[in-house]
């Protein structure tokens, strides 16, 4: 336990570190998941959505320019304030919320609070099994009934899966980023519970990175 402590407070001084060092490091464009993301959630009538993750916010700024109400959350203070500034810069202030969070930490939200629930690589990061088990039940926590969860995370066939320094339950740490990379199995138990809508595998990067996209609903 003491490890996994101090190996999430070393990942989350790399990122703070990492966002100051390149401002707006992903860009402004929205990732392709985003993009799935706001087609399903307008879909399923959505209105609020939760980001995890966002980073410096590419993605939250483009669901809240869809027309969503956004609380993006990170646990990088530096990114969040970057996700601030384009949003002031934008006009999209109105409609998007920061939040500093750890997700090993109880989502700081009322159950059955928002419609949607997105992260793109935030589950695959220096979290265990068992943390994020915890952590998509307190997705389920917040979401409505009917609420969508879409997510992405890099799996064991990624290029960087057994490449770096090895940590426990198949976390591998390569250029100072430590990831998680999913079997099957871990994604199958995670959607226990709820309507698992697709399991679509995708490239992204120049390695490439190798991701699946989830997209699983809360049953009504």
């Amino acid at each position: 336990m003491a490890e996994e402590k101090d190996l999430g407070e070393a990942q989350r001084v790399h990122w703070q570190d990492t966002y100051a060092a390149h401002p707006g490091m992903y860009g402004e464009h929205p990732s392709a998941p985003a993009v799935h993301a706001a087609r399903v959630f307008h879909a399923s009538g959505a209105r609020d959505v939760l980001e995890l993750g966002a980073g410096h916010g590419r993605d939250a700024l483009f669901l809240a320019r869809e027309g969503f109400t956004v609380q993006a959350t990170d646990f990088s203070a530096t990114g969040l304030e970057q996700l601030r500034a384009a949003a002031r810069a934008q006009g999209a202030a109105e409609r998007v919320t920061t939040l500093v969070h750890d997700v090993r930490d109880p989502l700081p939200l009322s159950d059955a609070s928002v419609d949607a629930v997105f992260a793109h690589m935030l589950l695959c990061m220096a979290l265990s099994t068992s943390e994020i088990h915890t952590l998509v039940g307190e997705v389920r926590r917040v979401l409505r009934p009917g609420g969508v969860f879409v997510y992405t995370v890099r799996h064991t066939g990624d290029a960087h899966y057994g490449a770096g320094t090895a940590h426990s339950d198949d976390i591998w740490e390569h250029g100072g980023f430590a990831v998680h990379f999913f079997p099957r199995d871990l994604v199958n138990a995670l959607a226990e519970g709820w309507v698992l809508e697709e399991v679509f595998a995708f490239e992204e990067g120049d390695l490439p990175r190798r991701l699946w996209r989830i997209t699983q609903t809360l049953p009504r």
